[in-house]
């Protein structure tokens, strides 16, 4: 099946990241439409673009993913009116040798929260971390943006 998406999920070393010369960031805002256990649906604005994805399950490292353009208005508008907690990052793509990291700084209610992802094409692809790479956190849960959009970082790190 072609729609299966694997990645892995790092915290970044803050202090190291701080100091590396990065490329200009996107701003990303998305919401929710559907959480539960099999599925999520969320909806995603990236300037004047939008998307709609749907993701199955996680299955270790992989689940199925699904995502569809959509006009950046209509985007806006599902998330003003049918989400709730609208997360706002900031993204950053490196290319660090043959891999493509996305880097997201989180704002407002998940500020102070770094994280890196890094899409494999299976699940035994082997990869060399950068410096800036820290501890990973692909199976831990409170790190999926779903849940910090109704678990915000910052009222889970301060119990």
């Amino acid at each position: 099946m072609k729609n299966i998406e694997t990645e892995r999920k790092f915290l970044v070393n803050q202090p190291v990241w701080k100091k590396l010369k990065k490329p200009s960031g996107q701003v990303y805002f998305q919401g929710y439409l559907c959480i539960d256990e099999e599925k999520t649906i969320r909806v995603r604005v990236v300037g004047d673009c939008g998307f709609i994805t749907i993701k199955g399950k996680s299955s270790g490292f992989s689940r199925t993913e699904f995502e569809y353009s959509i006009p950046g208005a209509e985007a806006e508008e599902i998330l003003h009116l049918l989400t709730k907690n609208v997360i706002k990052k900031t993204r950053y793509k490196i290319q660090d040798r043959a891999f493509l990291w996305e880097i997201d700084e989180f704002h407002d209610e998940n500020n102070g929260l770094i994280l890196a992802e890094i899409e494999l094409r299976d699940v035994n692809e082997v990869f060399e971390k950068p410096d800036w790479i820290g501890k990973e956190v692909t199976a831990d849960p409170r790190y999926y943006n779903f849940y910090l959009s109704m678990h915000p970082y910052l009222s889970w790190i301060k119990k």
